[in-house]
């Protein structure tokens, strides 16, 4: 009786080794098959062809597995393939670390965002005046630091807001920090505007309401410029690599991905800070990422612990809003702090990490 068990034994694990050896060749063709839809453009998953398979198995079913036992067990097999195309996918994507596995750094003139030391790209929210602009970019330049953000043209939730200065603001930004030294970072919404803003900014912004704006992407993706690129605040992780691809599939390798706080029930916050899509986004894409925690919390009084998670979880640098006297601010006074509190900011961050550009 042994005997007999033993030998029924050795006949289940040849034929699981069959199995196995079946399923690879299986997953090989699904591979072939995964390429060749992605150069098509072809969607992975057929569900008109996933039930011609399962009735044509059924139909030749002997047993003793019923039916519904099979159709169980194939739609296991058919959804570990769609999942293996989908994983092929991304790797083959340009922004995936799969396909380029040391991290980019993204140089802006002779300052790197990426590299060994961590940014902080600070300015006000929106630029109001000249006067306003030179106080903000006097302490930033002050403290070392390299970036100078400004809204020119704003993207605003009531079309009775403050809308920006247009031209006038993005030559105020130039103007100012070519004065102090520093590189502009500021929102373009249409590609009507980038061949004039290509003339003041030195990294263009893609906010979060534009970054499924394809036509922008493109157009940008067709520029020899650095793209700094914000999250949707509804977008999904993937939905947010695929916009990015967008940008180098166009040809411009320079972009800068930014985690801002995604749209929740929670209403103590203006957002919700997705602070795993740090180290998720470090893990799947060889971009640079930075944190905005302005737009995040919406909130002053929190600034300072979400950089510090921020970096901690391995952004390559944080932004936040500036202004001389949030108060008065045209934009988002809530949110911005003042000169005194971005210095204490800034002092307190250095505490765990010396340099930052």
């Amino acid at each position: 009786m042994s005997e007999s068990l033993e030998a029924l034994r050795a006949q289940l694990d040849a034929i699981n080794e069959d199995i196995l050896h079946a399923l690879n060749r299986r997953a090989r063709i699904v591979e072939e098959i995964g390429r060749l839809k992605l150069k098509q453009g072809i969607n992975r998953f057929d569900p008109v062809r996933e039930r011609a398979m399962l009735d044509h198995l059924v139909s030749i079913n002997e047993g003793p597995f019923d039916d519904q036992t099979i159709r169980s067990l194939f739609k296991q097999i058919f959804a570990a393939s769609l999942q293996l195309q989908k994983k092929q996918h991304e790797q083959a994507l340009l922004v995936s670390r799969a396909r380029k596995p040391e991290n980019t750094v993204v140089y802006v003139g002779d300052v790197a965002v990426g590299g060994e030391h961590p940014v902080i790209i600070a300015g006000p929210c929106s630029v109001e005046s000249e006067a306003q602009t030179a106080q903000v970019a006097e302490v930033v330049a002050g403290l070392g630091l390299k970036f100078l953000r400004g809204g020119a043209f704003k993207p605003r939730t009531s079309p009775y807001d403050f809308q920006g200065l247009g031209l006038e603001g993005l030559k105020i930004l130039r103007e100012v920090a070519n004065r102090y030294d520093l590189r502009v970072v500021s929102e373009i919404m249409t590609p009507g505007d980038l061949e004039v803003a290509a003339d003041y900014v030195d990294v263009i912004q893609i906010g979060a309401r534009n970054m499924q704006n394809f036509n922008l992407l493109k157009a940008v993706g067709a520029l020899d410029k650095p793209v700094l690129l914000k999250r949707g605040m509804a977008a999904t992780i993937e939905e947010f690599k695929f916009a990015a691809e967008y940008i180098l599939s166009h040809g411009n390798p320079n972009v800068i991905l930014t985690e801002r706080g995604i749209r929740t029930y929670e209403k103590a916050t203006r957002n919700t800070l997705d602070i795993s899509a740090v180290p998720i986004l470090k893990q799947e894409t060889h971009l640079p990422v930075l944190v905005d925690v302005t737009h995040a919390a919406g909130r002053r009084d929190i600034l300072l612990p979400l950089a510090k998670a921020a970096l901690a979880a391995g952004a390559d640098g944080v932004m936040i809003e500036v202004h001389p006297d949030p108060n008065t601010a045209l934009s988002d006074a809530q949110q911005q702090i003042d000169l005194d509190q971005f210095r204490m900011f800034y002092q307190e961050l250095t505490k765990n990490v010396p340099v930052f550009i």
